[in-house]
């Protein structure tokens, strides 16, 4: 139920949008929604960007789900969150593949405490699995991107997580989408799945650590965790969750782009696609 004020203030909204209106002016009237501060303040906005493109096989898949299902209710996340300023972060939970195949599993979801982890983890685990075709981490970021823009909350620090094991070979270039979302001001982080060694007829590449690095992560404190052993899958999962919604920021690991050439080819996949399939 709106209070006189309220009401007073939405009658204004709506006499000025006439105005505006009736003078023929072409800029947008603004939406109440964005009118109004009823966001709800956490200390992060957590987007978790999970890689299902064929080159994940049924094991790794289930592997990175369990990863996340455990680190979410994990006691030393639980504590992070807890420590911060707020005593809570938001996050959401989506798949990708290539540049038009991104589901989101969970929309975004206030964790506050162990009901709240615990039901997130919940939502992912009764989640179908499901694999698609190409490799889009640029489509990814774009989709990621944008899920802040109605997320509801207002994150002292916004965060898209990205995990896979393997470089773009669809959508735009990667660069450009990482430095695009980089403007934004939202930090990218990334969770490089290396636990196959790359065979000659496939996509996978090798450093695959060293292209996230160079190519794909940036912002404040960013950073990468790569996967080489599957014993360590759930580890490395949760060590990058905790570092995410600690209210230290760590210590960030690479370079600007613009400060020093990669020391892989950001095109990398692209390449390989190109020599293999041509299109």
């Amino acid at each position: 139920m709106f209070r006189p004020s309220s009401r007073l203030a939405t009658l204004a909204l709506l006499l000025a949008a006439s105005a505006w209106l009736g003078l023929g002016n072409a800029a947008p009237v603004p939406s109440l929604t964005q009118q109004s501060s009823g966001a709800i303040e956490v200390d992060v906005e957590l987007v978790l960007a999970v890689d299902i493109s064929f080159s994940m096989d049924p094991d790794e898949q289930e592997l990175q789900r369990e990863g996340y299902i455990r680190a979410i209710t994990s006691n030393d996340f639980l504590r992070a969150v807890k420590d911060g300023i707020h005593g809570k972060v938001a996050m959401t939970y989506f798949e990708w593949a290539n540049s038009n195949e991104q589901r989101i599993i969970v929309p975004w979801r206030l964790i506050d405490g162990p009901e709240a982890a615990d039901a997130f983890a919940a939502e992912i685990a009764r989640a179908p699995y499901r694999r698609a075709s190409r490799t889009s981490i640029s489509g990814a970021l774009e989709f990621g991107a944008a899920l802040f823009d109605n997320s509801g909350y207002k994150g002292l620090r916004r965060v898209i997580d990205v995990s896979g094991d393997g470089a773009n070979n669809n959508g735009p270039l990667v660069t450009f989408m990482r430095d695009t979302v980089l403007a934004k001001g939202i930090v990218i982080n990334g969770l490089p799945i290396m636990l196959k060694a790359p065979i000659g007829s496939g996509m996978d590449i090798e450093r695959l650590d060293v292209y996230y690095e160079d190519c794909v992560v940036g912002g404040p404190g960013a950073f990468v965790i790569p996967i080489r052993d599957r014993a360590k899958f759930k580890e490395a999962t949760r060590t990058k969750l905790v570092q995410e919604v600690a209210s230290r920021p760590v210590e960030p690991r690479v370079t600007p782009a613009s400060a020093s050439l990669p020391r892989i080819s950001c095109t990398i996949g692209e390449q390989i696609w190109m020599q293999r399939w041509g299109n």
